[in-house]
C-alpha cells in the first residue's frame, strides 16, 4: 500500500486534486489530524481491507494539529510504510486574487488581511516543502493541465525523478511568465502576423506551424534548442528540482511561441519525459506590436 500526503498553501488546489485522485481510484481522506495517521494506516491494513492506494489531505484547518504531521510521517516511516508527499504551491498574488473571488477566508488569516494570513501559512509549511517529492505551482496552471500533472507524475508513476515540464508559450507584450525557470525569445523568426492569410490564425493550425517549421532559422533553432535542453535537464534531475517551466515567447503568444511550444511539448514527451503544454496568450488581443 502507498500513502500520498496531499498539502500546500490554501488555495493552490488540493481539493481539485484529491478529487482527481478519487477518481483515479484513490481512498481519500481530506483533513486529516495528523496524529491519527497511524491509527488510520493500521485500519487500512486490517485483513479484509481492500484499500491500495490512499491520498491524505492534510492542511493548516486543523490549527495546532498541524504541528503533529512530521510525527505521524515517522510513524509510517517506523512501520516501513511508503508515503510520498505531494505539495502544491501557488504566488501570493494567485492566492490573494482566489480568495477575493470565492469570497472565502483564509483560516490562517481570522480577521486579519488574506496575505497575512498566506504569510503564516508559509512559514508552517517551509519544513514540509522541503521534504516534499514533489512540488506543483498552480499559479498559471489551468485545471486540466493540473489533472494531466497529476496522471503523469502520480496515477501513472512517470516520476522521471520528480521532474516535470511544463512548457509555456507567452507574448512579451504581456510580460515574461513569473514562474519561469527558462526563457527563450523567438521573436527573431519572422512573423506570421504579417502575411495576411496567416494573420488571424494560430500556431495551432497548420498553415502557421508550417510557415514557421520550413524556415531555416527554426531549423537551425530547433537542433540547438533540444540539444541545450538534453544537456540542461539530466543536470536539473541531478539538482532535485520537482518543476521545470520552459517559457517560449515572441510579440504576441500566438503565432511563433505557440508553434514552437508544441514541437518542444511533443518532443519531450516522445523521449518519455513527463511534460503538460499552456498557451498562455493565445486568446488575447491579435495585434501585434
Amino acid at each position: 500500500m502507498h500513502f500520498l500526503i496531499v498539502t500546500g498553501m490554501s488555495g493552490a488546489g488540493k481539493s481539485t486534486v484529491l478529487k482527481f485522485l478519487e477518481d483515479a481510484g484513490y481512498f481519500c481522506v481530506d483533513n486529516l489530524p495528523p496524529s491519527l495517521i497511524p491509527k488510520f494506516a493500521e485500519i487500512c491494513y486490517r485483513p479484509g481491507s481492500d484499500i491500495k492506494q490512499v491520498a491524505l489531505g492534510i492542511d493548516v484547518r486543523g490549527g495546532k494539529l498541524f504541528e503533529d504531521v512530521f510525527a505521524g510521517l515517522e510513524a509510517l516511516s517506523r512501520d516501513n510504510l511508503e508515503y510520498t508527499i505531494l505539495f502544491l504551491d501557488a504566488s501570493d498574488e494567485t492566492l490573494v486574487k482566489r480568495y477575493k473571488e470565492t469570497r472565502h477566508s483564509h483560516p490562517l488569516a481570522k480577521n486579519e488581511r488574506v496575505i497575512t494570513g498566506i504569510d503564516k501559512e508559509r512559514e508552517m509549511l517551509s519544513e514540509v516543502k522541503k521534504r516534499a517529492s514533489f512540488i506543483i505551482d498552480t499559479s498559471n496552471t489551468l485545471t486540466r493541465q493540473l489533472k494531466e500533472m497529476i496522471n503523469e507524475i502520480i496515477i501513472k508513476n512517470k516520476k522521471f525523478n520528480s521532474l516535470m515540464i511544463t512548457v509555456l508559450s507567452f507574448g512579451f507584450k504581456y510580460g515574461i511568465p513569473d514562474d519561469s525557470d527558462l526563457v527563450f525569445d523567438v521573436r527573431f523568426i519572422p512573423n506570421p502576423f504579417y502575411i495576411q492569410e496567416l494573420k488571424e490564425k494560430t500556431g495551432l493550425e497548420a498553415p502557421v506551424r508550417s510557415y514557421v517549421m520550413k524556415l531555416d532559422a527554426t531549423k537551425g533553432f530547433l537542433e540547438k534548442w533540444i540539444d541545450m535542453l538534453n544537456f540542461l535537464i539530466p543536470h536539473y534531475v541531478n539538482e532535485g528540482k520537482n518543476q521545470l517551466v520552459i517559457s517560449v515567447g515572441c510579440t504576441g503568444g500566438k503565432h511563433r511561441s505557440v508553434a514552437l511550444a508544441e514541437w518542444l511539448f511533443m518532443t519531450l514527451q516522445n523521449q518519455g519525459l513527463a511534460a503538460v503544454i499552456n498557451h498562455r496568450d493565445i486568446d488575447k488581443d491579435s495585434k501585434r506590436l
